[in-house]
This record gives C-alpha cells, sequence and structure tokens, in this order.
C-alpha cells in the first residue's frame, strides 16, 4: 500500500472518527447524562459535614462542551489509530473486502479495547469509588486494556498459523478458546474493585453501565460502517471505476 493510499485511508479514518462521535455523543447525552445527574444527587444527598466545594467548570459546561469536546476529540484519536491499524490488517486477515474488513476491524477494537476490560472493571458513576485509591483503579483498567489488546493480537497470530493445518473454521475455534481461557485467567489474578456504597441504587448503577456501553457501542459501529464505505473508494483500483467501451472493456485515455 504505498504513501498516497495510507494518507488518504488516515483522513478518511478521522473524518469517520469524528461522524462516529457525534452519534455517540447523542447517545451519552440522552442516555448518559441523566444517569450522572442522579448519581451527582446521591452523592449530595450523603454528603453530610462537609462544606460546598468550589465548581471550578459548572455542571452546565460538562454536560454540553465538555462532553462534547471530550467524545468528539477520542472520536477523532480513534479513527486515525483505527485508519492505521486498517492500512496493516487489510489483506492480512482473510479474504475480506474493504467493507468486510473495516467492519471486522471494528469488531474486534470494541471487544479488545472496551467490553473486555468493561467485564472485568466496569464504568462507575460519580459518588462510586475512594478518591484516595483512583490512581490503583486506573492504573488496574489501563493494565487489563494492555492485556487484552495483546491477547487479541496473539489470537489472530495463532489463528492464522494454526488455518494451514486445522482450517479456516477450526483454527479460529481455537483461537478464541484460547483468547477466552487467557482473558479469564486474567479477570482471576488481576485483584477485584469493590467500592460500590452499600446504599447505591442498583438500579441507578445498572442503567449507567448500560449507558456507558451504549455509547461505546454506537461509537465503534458508526465508525466501522462510515469507515468501510470511505475506504471502499479509497482502495480500488483505479481502474474499476474506469469508462468502459461497447464491449465491455475498460477504455484507457493516453495523455
Amino acid at each position: 500500500m504505498n504513501s498516497a493510499t495510507v494518507r488518504s485511508l488516515l483522513v478518511r479514518g478521522m473524518l469517520a472518527g469524528l461522524a462516529a462521535g457525534l452519534l455517540a455523543l447523542l447517545v451519552a447525552y440522552l442516555l448518559g447524562e441523566p444517569q450522572v445527574d442522579a448519581a451527582i444527587a446521591f452523592e449530595d444527598a450523603h454528603a453530610h459535614g462537609h462544606e460546598d466545594a468550589v465548581e471550578v467548570v459548572s455542571r452546565g459546561v460538562q454536560s454540553t462542551l465538555g462532553l462534547a469536546t471530550g467524545v468528539l476529540v477520542y472520536g477523532v484519536a480513534l479513527g486515525g489509530i483505527a485508519a492505521l491499524a486498517y492500512c496493516f490488517a487489510l489483506g492480512r486477515v482473510g479474504r475480506f473486502g474493504p467493507r468486510a474488513t473495516a467492519l471486522l476491524l471494528s469488531g474486534a477494537a470494541f471487544a479488545a479495547v472496551y467490553f473486555v476490560p468493561f467485564l472485568k472493571y466496569p464504568a462507575n458513576p460519580p459518588s462510586v469509588g475512594d478518591p484516595d485509591s483512583i490512581g490503583q483503579r486506573t492504573a488496574l483498567y489501563f493494565l487489563m486494556i494492555a492485556l487484552s489488546v495483546l491477547l487479541t493480537i496473539a489470537a489472530v497470530i495463532l489463528g492464522k498459523r494454526l488455518a494451514p493445518r486445522l482450517g479456516t473454521w477450526y483454527a479460529t475455534v481455537v483461537a478464541l478458546a484460547a483468547f477466552a481461557v487467557a482473558v479469564g485467567l486474567a479477570y482471576a489474578f488481576l485483584p477485584a474493585v469493590n467500592e460500590l456504597p452499600h446504599d447505591f441504587p442498583a438500579l441507578l448503577l445498572w442503567k449507567f453501565r448500560v449507558s456507558a456501553l451504549a455509547v461505546q457501542l454506537a461509537l465503534w459501529a458508526a465508525f466501522g460502517l462510515l469507515f468501510g464505505e470511505l475506504a471502499e473508494h479509497a482502495v480500488r483500483p483505479r481502474e474499476a471505476a474506469a469508462p468502459s467501451g461497447p464491449d465491455g472493456a475498460a477504455v484507457s485515455s493516453v495523455h
């Protein structure tokens, strides 16, 4: 793949990430922000004996401009990184076209970067968690992301090496089983984090985590579909779009 194509895919990936970020922003605002407001109300109602803290950034700004900035920047960065990964994956993960490869990559990235770590360390709303342990919790979460991504890459490599001997189907099954076992061991050996207040509403916690999952699912699904469409036009040979003559043969022009 030449540098011009890589550059084109990078730009298209960032644009697709921006568009996907807009959809994720809508989902976050409609589904996530009401749960955040409810969690903040719970925290305020249980903050006895503490003076009101000075609010550096108002809640209104946090839920609008702050949310939009964070989600859109994340979407653009995601799109750029995913586009570079796409340049490497295209043609190396099976006989998939540009659209199918984009969807496959997007699905794998969603699982490795978010869903697998989410199952071990799910998202928590405000008022959940000890402020003194935030550094440890953050380190554990990013460690789980790193392990998940590395195990995903290892599973892909294992599947490709087993395919000539076992066939694509059985090689895929073995690779997925090995991935599941390795992830299960990581879940077992990494420390658990359980700092949920005993009186925190279970329904609110469930709704918050579902909304967090919905935001990521919307982001990655939209990116896979949009980027697949944009990549289709970037990587297909130019000759495919050339006008054809009466007999169906491509007509080329000499300049």
